[in-house]
């Protein structure tokens, strides 16, 4: 390249930065090289307060961003989230009967909230054959001892967790496969025991015990009003 074509294509650039200036304020990469060439001139004993600063805004506002993002994405699954809770409880409100709920454990239900299995876990002081195969009957005492792994402490309404394998006499035959599940504590009424619904899924990062429960809590008061109304 001679000098005449050099000086050409520096003053074609002078000219677009001086015309757009936002074309190189607006590259990171640009203004860093230049920051970069503004401190070599200035030598090694120089500390270059401005070129710190603007290091540490730039850091905050890669957090700044990473916040944004990650807030949006929880919003996002909070709404999907909801979406599914209000179309499970409409679904069961169709209901005329307790064994139409039934029905919908393994089917819809599980469809819409995207698990593997659902079950409904009823103790019984004498356990016999369960009335339906979305049902599992238990001896009494059951509930608590595997929500808590028999430790002594609070049984919580509803319990996420990752579990490998999961209980046959929850899950039965599926149990192998069964990677996380979502524990949620019924109450059916003065005179009846502990009943537990339970999602199983195969995906191991389904249910976490960090997740946020408000959604479920609140399915969890629904399907009891209806289990309730039905049973009598």
């Amino acid at each position: 390249m001679t000098d005449k074509t050099a000086q050409a294509v520096a003053q074609d650039w002078r000219d677009r930065i001086l015309t757009d200036p936002d074309v190189v304020l607006d590259d990171r990469d640009l203004m860093r090289a230049l920051i970069a060439g503004n401190e070599r001139q200035m030598g090694q004993n120089i500390v270059d307060l401005r070129g710190i600063a603007m290091q540490r805004l730039e850091t905050r506002l890669d957090r700044l961003e990473d916040t944004h993002r990650s807030v949006i994405a929880a919003a996002y699954e909070n709404l999907a989230g909801t979406n599914q809770i209000n179309r499970c409880v409409l679904r069961l409100l169709d209901c005329d009967t307790f064994g139409e709920v039934l029905d919908l454990l393994g089917t819809d239900l599980a469809d819409i909230l995207r698990v593997e299995r659902v079950r409904l876990i009823l103790e019984s002081a004498q356990p016999s054959e369960p009335p339906h195969a979305a049902v599992s009957v238990v001896p009494e005492g059951f509930v608590e001892g595997y929500v808590t792994h028999g430790r002594s402490v609070p049984v919580r309404q509803v319990t996420l967790r990752q579990c490998a394998p999961a209980s046959d006499q929850v899950f039965g035959a599926d149990a192998d496969w069964i990677r996380s599940e979502a524990l949620l504590r019924l109450d059916l009424g003065q005179g009846r025991m502990p009943a537990l619904l339970a999602f199983g899924a195969e995906d191991p990062h389904q249910f976490r015990p960090n997740q946020g429960t408000e959604l479920l809590a609140f399915f969890t008061g629904v399907f009891e009003r209806l289990a309730r109304k039905h049973l009598g």
